[in-house]
């Protein structure tokens, strides 16, 4: 579990009744047995709308294994 300072930036284009999401995600590891390492990943998900503009399909994309490298050993946020 990512926490607390949960901070997650998206954007999101809209074609027809197709969306795709890029997001970046930002926290710390702090859920049980978490590590208090900073991770921070990016993505997108792509989302298929019905009629009511609800989602009806999301499939999407992340870079796991730098995730899980992040949760082990943390992400560097010192400025550069």
């Amino acid at each position: 579990m990512v926490q607390p300072e949960r901070r997650r930036r998206s954007r999101a284009l809209l074609a027809r009744r197709l969306t795709h999401h890029h997001w970046t995600l930002e926290g710390t590891n702090t859920g049980p047995g978490g590590t208090g390492h900073h991770v921070r990943i990016s993505g997108f998900e792509v989302w298929k709308l019905d009629a009511n503009g609800l989602i009806a399909e999301s499939r999407g994309q992340f870079d796991e294994a730098s995730f899980n490298h992040q949760l082990k050993h943390g992400f560097d946020v010192t400025p550069k």
